[in-house]
């Protein structure tokens, strides 16, 4: 039967990276699709607000369409933040060989990598302006029209899974090493 794994976390905590990783120990030939919410949300929503409507509808189609693929054969990759845990739940309560992946890692160490990519598919360098956006506001100062909405861990919570089938601490796990986790866990 496929599998569908979510990783999930913090924007920077790794989802990608391991992703990656993960995808060089698999057999991809056959049967396997990988979900980026980053480059889906483009295609999806072309001017996204990145409200709690917006995510809640994107999230759902996110779940939906791994639940379609894995009824067809084939294994899923999910890489998608998902902060809200009703997202992540709702999507194991309809697919069969679920596996919930939390990339756990500190937001300091997430705002510093975040810094540095270089394929950031949202928007760049989103906590700066997160940060700055709120420091300004605190102030009572008017803020910049920034290309960012709400960020999480800034400006919402991520709510951390409950029962993960994994957790991978990424701040001190290679991303060879976090992959290796993944695989093995599907591999008994």
């Amino acid at each position: 039967m496929a599998w569908v794994i979510w990783l999930t976390g913090l924007p920077g905590s790794g989802k990608t990276t391991i992703a990656r990783e993960f995808i060089q120990l698999i057999d991809t030939t056959h049967c396997f699709e990988m979900l980026r919410l980053d480059a889906l949300r483009k295609r999806i929503v072309p001017h996204p607000d990145y409200d709690e409507k917006e995510r809640d509808t994107l999230y759902n189609a996110l779940g939906v369409m791994a639940d379609l693929l894995q009824q067809h054969g084939v294994n899923v990759l999910i890489d998608a933040t998902a902060h809200r845990k009703k997202w992540r739940d709702r999507a194991r309560e309809y697919i069969d060989e679920f596996y919930e992946v939390y990339m756990k890692c500190p937001v300091d160490i997430c705002m510093e990598r975040e810094s540095h990519r270089s394929d950031n598919l949202i928007v760049s360098d989103m906590y700066r302006k997160a940060l700055e956006r709120k420091k300004l506001q605190d102030q009572g100062k008017s803020t910049p029209d920034y290309d960012v909405g709400e960020v999480i861990g800034i400006d919402v919570p991520y709510e951390e899974p409950d029962h993960p089938e994994l957790i991978i601490e990424t701040d001190t796990l290679s991303p060879e090493k976090g992959a290796r986790l993944i695989y093995e866990m599907l591999t008994p």
